[in-house]
């Protein structure tokens, strides 16, 4: 293993072995792919039936519940992926086995028929659960040693990410929205089997590096790029009493799965398909409401147990990594209304429609954003080949060939724009803004943590809470003109654009803190559930946001527009301040972790 670490730091692109910008650009087809195809999910399901772009029609609630159950289960499989990497096949294999399944799923979408549509999404579920935990992992590995270096080898690998989202959004969602659906989710398909075939040609670039399954899974996260790196867990553990499962536990964990799967699976299926399995009813709640609550009821009781019969500084971090997976779910159920409720926003109350010289400054600044960071990363391909075309050429030209189709659909979108003497910003466009800010943010932010100001977790959690609060305090503040039960309204695209930018402040705030503070904090032999947990709770926020937002129509009906992004502009600054209340408890359960 150390023999193959030092072969791919022998190559060095940016002073980073070219093996890790091989994992780069499959990330970014991958993420181009996910990203490209989810952002137009919510608007090829609810797009009238009879319209230039038919779409499904479907209500908001009825799409929402499916995306909800679909964006939670992305978080779920991986638990299983994770493990069936450790144990059978291995990180690089796994990866493999991802982008094939994924990019059958891609291709399923492109029929727009129903099973089609169910089947693509399953199948992507699965194979999102063979990829994500997995090529971090492989990165992990190559760095055994050089932990030094981890810090920046994740940036990279977090810009390719968001690179990838970047693009998938923006050219996904052109081409779906001026051409047709099906060019959307197949040009998605298109680049993941770019990536498949990139990754599979040069897999022998690292050397046994993710081929063997490991004894342990050391999971190391993309969003951890603003925090030092994990730090290997002292012989304390090895003397800490254990705490294996009981038979009580595994009963619990089986119990509180199938109840929470039976929710996921009966909320959409009972709202579309008119299917109810949990048609019951029991103190005026209904079956999947019972169900849920019982799961909830029984998970907790399980980690309640489980925490007590630890030693009290294992209890204490135990607990507070729980404290921050409650603000998580929090966090996510507010958050990822951007691809659930805001994008509706975007398409159905913004005013997109930019004329004379509005226009031309628009379609400057879209040019500008898409040519000099694709630009950028074309030069990263470019320094990769000249380090690797010998070892691993087929693999070049098959990343080259992507590329050359990628700026030929740049080039299609660019011309074809200016071709217009008005311009109708997509719907899709403003899901890139996050991205964008992303990139251009996440600097700024790591300072901020390096510095001597470097505020302390509660803080921190409450910071990126407010700012999400404020994100959407700026679209009540847009929406207080819409009437009661509008449908349609022209509210200026500057509300969407400074509500995402707030939200972007947010995410910096809180995604590379959490999952950095539980690898500090966790014992070694725990991590791994305690990964699993950290899922479980995104999965959450998941599904809570495709339910919340579902219930768009409903509030806006019944009270206003404003109303409705109210409940997320309160509801997160709300636990924002308890969140920075609970600092100090927090400082004292987390013992002397930083």
């Amino acid at each position: 293993m150390n023999t193959d670490i030092e072969n791919l730091f022998k190559d060095k692109v940016i002073g980073h072995p070219a093996g890790l910008f091989v994992i780069f650009f499959t990330e970014m087809w991958e993420r181009f792919s996910f990203y490209g195809m989810k952002i137009l999910l919510v608007l090829f399901l609810t797009a009238p039936f009879l319209s230039d772009n038919p779409g499904w029609e479907w209500s908001r609630e009825n799409a929402l519940a499916l995306i909800g159950t679909y964006s939670s289960l992305l978080y779920l499989t991986p638990i299983v992926g994770g493990w069936v990497a450790d144990k059978i096949t291995g990180y690089k294999w796994a990866v493999i086995i991802g982008c094939f399944i994924m990019m059958l799923g891609h291709l399923a979408m492109v029929f727009e028929t129903t099973w089609s549509l169910y089947l693509g999404l399953a199948l992507l579920v699965i194979g999102t659960g063979f990829f994500k935990p997995n090529m971090t992992s492989m990165i992990s590995e190559m760095y055994k040693g050089k932990e030094s270096k981890k810090d920046g080898a994740y940036t990279i690998y977090y810009m390719g990410v968001n690179a990838g989202a970047f693009f998938g959004m923006m050219l996904c969602g052109y081409l779906a929205e001026n051409i047709g659906w099906s060019y959307g989710f197949g040009l998605a398909g298109i680049f993941m089997l770019g990536g498949l075939i990139q990754f599979w040609l040069a897999k022998d670039l690292f050397g046994s590096i993710g081929e063997k399954p490991s004894k342990v899974h050391e999971v190391e996260l993309p969003q951890n790029i603003n925090e030092e790196s994990p730090k290997e867990h002292d012989t304390t553990d090895v003397v800490e009493k254990l705490n294996p499962f009981t038979m009580v536990d595994k009963v619990l964990i089986l119990l509180s799965s199938i109840g929470g799967l039976l929710y996921l699976f009966n909320d959409p299926m009972s709202k579309i398909g008119d299917v109810n399995f949990l048609n019951f009813e029991i103190a005026g709640l209904d079956g999947s409401n019972v169900t849920i609550l019982l799961a909830l009821v029984l998970f907790l009781y399980l980690i309640i147990t489980r925490i007590g019969r630890y030693s009290k500084v294992v209890r204490d971090k135990i607990i507070a990594v729980s404290i921050f997976g409650i603000f998580t779910v929090f966090f996510f159920a507010a958050f990822e209304q951007s691809l659930g409720s805001m994008t509706l926003f975007a398409r159905d109350y913004t005013d997109r429609l930019l004329t004379g010289s509005s226009a031309t400054i628009f379609k400057v600044i879209d040019t500008i954003l898409t040519i000099v960071p694709l630009a950028i990363i074309t030069w990263v391909l470019f320094l990769l080949f000249k380090k690797t075309f010998s070892k691993i050429g087929a693999s070049n030209i098959v990343l080259a060939l992507t590329f050359v189709f990628l700026w030929y659909v740049v080039g299609y979108k660019i011309m074809n724009e200016f071709s217009k003497d008005a311009t109708e910003v997509g719907a899709a466009w403003f899901g890139i803004l996050n991205s964008f800010f992303i990139i251009t943010l996440a600097p700024l932010f790591s300072k901020w943590w390096e510095s001597k100001y470097n505020p302390s977790v509660g803080m921190k959690y409450g910071f990126g809470l407010m700012l999400l609060g404020l994100g959407f305090a700026i679209l009540v503040f847009g929406t207080m003109g819409i009437p009661q039960g509008a449908k349609t309204a022209s509210v200026s695209m500057i509300f969407l654009i400074l509500a995402y930018l707030l939200h972007t402040m947010g995410e910096l705030c809180i995604s590379p803190v959490g999952l950095s503070y539980l690898s500090k904090l966790v014992p070694g032999r725990m991590i791994g559930f305690m990964f699993g947990i950290w899922y479980l709770a995104i999965a959450i926020g998941q599904k809570a946001a495709g339910n919340m937002g579902g219930m768009i129509d409903k509030i806006t009906e019944e009270h206003s527009l404003s109303t409705f992004f109210l409940i997320f502009t309160l509801v997160p600054i709300g636990v924002g301040v308890i969140a920075m209340l609970l600092n100090p408890v927090l400082k004292k359960l987390m013992h002397g972790v930083k």
